[in-house]
Formats: C-alpha cells, structure tokens, sequence
C-alpha cells in the first residue's frame, strides 16, 4: 500500500477512536501509534496533520457535509462514513497540494475497505458534489486567463 493511502487509512482509524472514546486527537493519536509502532515516519507525518486539520476545521467540514448530504443527518450517519466524508472534505478545501479526484478516490477505496456495501457510492456522491459545485469552479476562476 503506498505511504499516503496507509496514512489516509490510519488518519481514519485515530478519527474514529476519537469518536468512540471521546479522547483528544493527540491523546488518541498518541494511543494509536503505541499501538502500531511500525508505521514510518513519512506515513505519521503524513496522517497526524490530516488528523488535526479535520478536528480544527471540523465544525466547518461538518456544516459542509450536512449541506450537500440531503435526507441525512451527520449524527445519524456511521461513525466510519462521517469520518472519510471529514478527511474527504478536508482534502479538496483546506489540504493544498491534492488533487480532487486523488482526495475522492482516496476516500471512495476507504468506504469500499471500512464501510457497508453503500458507503462508497454515499461517499462518492457527497464529495462530488462538493467538487463539482464549490471546489471545481474555484480551481477554473485560479487559472490564467489569455487577454
């Protein structure tokens, strides 16, 4: 698995151990890598920033999802659907440097891996909304125009 996907999936797992224990991500985080100490340094370096760039931004991210998730409610969502929908919105709005068909599908194998058997289509649909209709068009209002 490369570097960035095993981060991406350890990411998920501190995420979701922050919800089920109610512990803070660094304490969580902490637990997480005692527990699994052979991850490198290039897959923590990686997993820890997206970690607490979700839990910052995550009053933000989850007033996103609850806009483009229609019919649903976050907190009536699985904890493990939320949680890659976190990291997935974290990744096209506030994480540089990702492409946003790299952070979907990231986040679309996620849901095939940890989630039911609609998780990724559910996953799917929601980030790309949220590309389509705010990311898409910031990223073609960046580009240089010819005069």
């Amino acid at each position: 698995m490369r570097k960035r996907s095993m981060a991406r999936e350890c990411a998920l797992k501190i995420l979701y151990q922050v919800e089920m224990t109610r512990r803070t991500p660094d304490k969580t985080a902490a637990f997480f890598w005692e527990q699994e100490p052979e991850h490198e340094k290039e897959v923590r370096d990686f997993a820890v920033p997206l970690v607490e760039g979700v839990w910052e931004n995550r009053q933000t991210i989850d007033d996103k999802i609850s806009e483009y998730a229609t019919n649903w409610q976050l907190n009536r969502m699985a904890v493990i659907d939320r949680n890659i929908l976190r990291m997935g919105v974290y990744e096209l709005k506030f994480a540089s440097g990702i492409p946003p068909k790299v952070a979907i599908n990231e986040a679309v194998e996620l849901a095939k891996k940890y989630g039911d058997l609609e998780s990724s289509k559910f996953v799917n649909g929601i980030l790309d909304k949220i590309h389509k209709k705010e990311v898409a068009p910031v990223v073609a209002t960046d580009q240089p125009h010819e005069e």
